[in-house]
C-alpha cells in the first residue's frame, strides 16, 4: 500500500519527523517497506497484512496514526445528502445471485464535461502508482485509495436499459474487459449485466463497452459490496487482478459504501460537473448485527504480563473507533467498529491494546504464565508410523487434494459414492499428458493410491531405481444425508513384494500395539490383483486394503512394473494404539528355530495356516517367519502349493531341549494337517 504524505496531512497532523512515523507505524503493524521521493511528494509504502484491509487506504492510515499519536482526524465534509430512495432512481438495481453480492447501490450524474484531471489529482495518484486517465475515472480510483472502498463509472448512454442486474454469467458467456482482452467467464463469477449483456465483472474490472471517455455526458456510479472468496476466486481463474480485486478479497467496510459514493459523486460535480439525479437505487445491504466483545481488564496482566489502566484501556479502544456499551471494574464491554471486520475475540482487543499501548513497553523479561504443551495422541501416532515407514526405506510424499474424476472410480477403497467437485480446478498440478489422458483435478480425493501411482509413473519415467512411497493425508468421503466426512488415512506404493508389504504394515502395528496381529480376508476389487489382495483388519474392525495392482490399472496408470500398494485408516489405527511405553523382559536363555515346508491346497491362505501355528505352538512360539511359496503341479498335484516358513522357540525361563522343540514341531503339524490338510514334506 503506497501512502501519500502530502495527502495523508489533509486527515491527520504529521508533526513528527518522516523516519518516527515509518517505524510507529511499523511497530503497530504497519511494517514499512521504503519510501521513494515522487516530485514534491513522498510515496511511503506499508505492507498491509490481510486482516487489516481498513488500511488499505488513505482515511484507514490516517486513523492508525491519530491513534498512535493521541491527535485529531479530520475527514473531508460531504455535501451530498445521504439518499437512498430507489423509486426515484432512474436507473433500478437488482440482486439476482445474493451470494455473491452483498449490497449494490448505484447514483446517476449528468451532463458531466469528462476531461483531463486538475494537477493536484493527478500528481496524488501519480504518488501511488496510478497513471491518470481522464477526470472522472481519476476520481473513482482518487476514492478507492482514500478510502480502501473501490468504485466504479459507467457511461450511462452505453448500458442497455432498463435496469442493473448482479448475477452469474449465462452458459458460454463472454466479456471484454477494459483491458480490451476478452474472457471467458465461469459459474460461480459475479457479472454486472444490462439487458443483454455482462458490462463488469463484479469486484475485478469494468468492462470496454460502459468505460467511460471523453465522449461521455452521463454517468452512472457503483459502490457495491461483493463477496470475497468470488471474487478471489474470479481473479485467479482469469489471471485478471486489480487494485479493486486485492480489497475485495480482503473484505470492505459495509458501513462505508454509502459514504464513499457520496464522496465520488462530490468531487466528480466540483471537477467535472453536471447534475446529480435525485435518490439512489439500492439493492441487499441488510447485514446482521455483530455481538458485542468483552475484554476482562485482568487478561492483560495475563497475557502481556503488565498492569494497563482501565482508564487506558478504554482510551484506546475508544480511539480505535470501538463503541463503549458497558463497563465495570473488571471489564469493558465494546461494539467493533464496522471497517474492524477483525476484532471477533478477546484476545483480538488485547491485541489491539498491546500495539497502541506499545510492544516496547513490554520488558523482555516479564513474567507471563505459561502452561506446558503437549503433542496430542493424534501426533503421537503419526509420529510413530512415520518413523516405522522410513525406517522401512520408504520415502514419504505428498500430493494434491484434487484429482480428476476418474481417478475416484477407479480406486474406490473407502466408498463408491461421487466425489464432490470443487469450484476451482487446481492448475499445474498434473503433467498435461496426464490431464489431458484423465482430465482436469477438480474432485476432492477418496483415495491416495492413484495420486501415489501417479507419482510413480513419474519416477519410473526419469529412471529412479528404487521407488518407495506412503502419504499420510485426508480424503473426503460424501456421505448417503449430503455431509462430508474427512478420513485420515495411510497410503503405501512399492516395488517389494506383497508379504514385505504386509510385514511393513505388522511391524507399524507392533509398535503401536504389540498385542494386536493383523486378520486378512477375502477381497474383490478390481483395481487390485485377484491373486494378491486382501482386506486387512484388526479386532475385527476393517483397517484397509493391500494388494498388487491389477493389469488394467497399471496399464491405465502407465506403470512398467508389478506394483503392491496399501492404503490403511489411520483413524482405526489411533483407536488400538498403546501410547503407554510398554516393557516387557529379554529371556536369558537361547533360542531353536524350526523349518517348515508343508503341501496345502491353492484355496489355503497364509494366514489361516499362521493362526493354526501360533494356536498350536502357544506361549513358546517367539516369531513365525514366512519364507516362500512354491508350486510344483507335476511332484505336488494340480491345485497343491508349499508354503515354507520358520520358527523360532524359546523359553522365558528355561533352556529348551531338543526333543521339547521337536515335540512342538509335531503338534504343530498336527495341528496344520488337521485344520487344513496340510502334508509336512521332508
Amino acid at each position: 500500500m503506497l501512502v501519500s504524505w502530502n495527502w495523508l496531512k489533509e486527515y491527520v497532523a504529521l508533526e513528527m519527523p518522516l523516519a518516527e512515523l515509518e517505524e510507529r507505524l511499523a511497530m503497530s503493524g504497519l511494517n514499512h517497506e521504503g519510501t521513494q521521493e515522487v516530485g514534491e511528494d513522498l510515496a511511503i509504502d506499508l505492507e498491509v497484512t490481510s486482516n487489516r484491509p481498513d488500511c488499505l487506504g488513505h482515511m484507514g492510515v490516517a486513523r492508525e496514526v491519530s491513534v498512535l499519536w493521541d491527535c485529531d482526524l479530520q475527514f473531508p465534509d460531504l455535501h451530498l445528502p445521504s439518499e437512498n430512495t430507489v423509486a426515484e432512481s432512474e436507473v433500478p438495481v437488482r440482486i439476482d445471485a445474493p451470494d455473491l453480492c452483498l449490497h449494490y447501490t448505484a447514483r446517476v450524474i449528468r451532463g458531466v464535461t469528462v476531461g483531463m484531471s486538475p494537477e493536484w489529482l493527478s500528481d496524488r495518484l501519480k504518488t501511488v502508482g496510478i497513471a491518470s486517465v481522464n477526470s472522472v475515472v481519476d476520481i473513482t480510483n482518487y476514492v478507492l485509495m482514500e478510502t480502501g472502498q473501490p468504485l466504479h463509472a459507467f457511461d450511462l448512454a452505453q448500458l442497455e436499459g432498463p435496469e442493473i442486474v448482479v448475477r452469474e454469467p449465462f452458459e458460454g458467456e463472454t466479456f471484454e474487459a477494459i483491458d480490451h482482452r476478452t474472457y471467458q467467464l465461469n459459474p460461480g463469477m459475479c457479472v454486472i449485466g444490462d439487458a443483454t449483456r455482462a458490462v463488469a465483472l463484479g469486484g475485478v474490472m469494468g468492462g470496454a463497452a460502459t468505460e467511460v471517455s471523453a465522449a461521455t455526458s452521463d454517468v452512472l456510479i457503483e459502490a457495491a459490496d461483493f463477496a470475497p472468496l468470488p471474487v478471489r476466486n474470479a481473479a485467479r481463474q482469469l489471471n485478471l487482478h486489480s487494485p479493486a480485486s486485492y480489497r475485495f478479497e480482503r473484505g470492505v467496510d459495509p458501513e462505508g459504501i454509502d459514504w464513499a459514493s457520496r464522496r465520488c459523486c462530490d468531487l466528480i460535480l466540483d471537477l467535472a460537473g453536471g447534475t446529480l439525479v435525485e435518490g439512489c437505487a439500492e439493492a441487499g445491504g441488510h447485514e446482521s448485527a455483530r455481538p458485542p466483545l468483552v475484554l476482562r481488564f485482568s487478561q492483560l496482566k495475563r497475557i502481556l504480563g503488565i498492569e494497563i489502566s482501565g482508564e487506558t484501556v478504554r482510551r484506546i479502544l475508544s480511539a480505535l473507533g470501538c463503541r463503549e456499551a458497558k463497563c465495570d471494574a473488571h471489564a469493558v464491554h465494546v461494539d467493533a467498529p464496522s471497517w474492524r471486520r477483525d476484532l471477533t475475540r478477546e484476545i483480538d482487543l488485547v491485541e489491539e491494546v498491546a500495539r497502541i499501548h506499545g510492544y516496547d513497553q513490554i520488558p523482555e523479561d516479564v513474567g507471563v504464565p505459561m502452561a506446558p504443551s503437549h503433542r496430542s495422541d493424534v501426533d503421537r501416532v503419526v509420529a510413530s508410523v512415520r518413523r516405522v515407514l522410513t525406517s522401512a526405506g520408504i520415502d514419504e510424499a505428498m500430493t494434491c487434494s484434487l484429482v480428476p474424476l476418474s481417478w475416484c472410480q477407479k480406486c474406490p477403497v473407502w466408498t463408491d459414492i461421487e466425489p464432490l467437485l470443487s469450484e476451482m480446478p487446481m492448475k499445474g498440478v498434473l503433467a498435461e499428458a496426464t490431464q489431458k489422458k484423465f482430465g482436469p483435478a477438480q474432485y476432492l480425493r477418496q483415495s491416495l493410491m492413484p495420486s501415489l501411482l501417479e507419482s510413480r509413473r513419474f519416477n519410473e519415467a526419469v529412471a529412479n531405481p528404487v521407488i518407495e512411497l506412503f502419504e499420510i493425508a485426508r480424503v473426503y468421503l460424501p456421505q448417503q444425508d449430503e455431509q462430508l466426512e474427512e478420513e485420515s488415512v495411510i497410503a503405501i506404493t512399492s516395488g517389494r513384494g506383497f508379504a514385505d508389504v504386509k510385514g511393513v504394515i505388522e511391524s507399524v502395528l507392533t509398535v503401536l500395539d504389540p498385542s494386536v496381529k493383523l486378520e486378512v480376508a477375502d477381497i474383490k476389487q478390481s483395481f487390485l490383483s485377484a491373486s494378491e489382495s486382501a482386506e486387512l483388519r484388526v479386532s475385527g474392525r476393517r483397517l484397509g486394503v493391500l494388494g498388487a495392482v491389477s493389469e488394467e490399472t497399471r496399464r491405465a496408470f502407465g506403470l512398467r512394473s508389478q506394483t503392491i500398494v496399501a492404503e490403511l485408516s489411520l483413524t482405526v489405527l489411533e483407536q488400538l494404539a498403546e501410547l503407554v511405553p510398554q516393557h516387557a523382559p529379554q529371556s536369558q536363555f537361547p533360542a531353536i528355530t524350526r523349518d517348515l515346508n508343508l503341501i496345502v491346497d491353492e484355496v489355503v491362505r497364509w494366514e489361516q495356516l499362521a493362526k493354526s501355528v501360533r494356536t498350536s505352538a502357544g506361549s513358546l512360539l517367539e516369531e513365525l517367519q514366512f519364507q516362500s511359496v512354491y508350486r510344483d503341479p507335476k511332484r505336488d498335484g494340480q491345485g497343491k502349493k508349499r508354503l515354507i516358513f520358520s520358527m523360532r522357540l524359546r523359553s522365558s525361563d528355561r533352556t529348551l531341549t531338543g526333543d521339547e522343540a521337536d515335540q512342538l514341531r509335531t503338534e504343530v503339524v498336527k495341528a496344520c494337517c488337521d485344520n487344513h490338510g496340510a502334508t509336512l514334506l521332508g
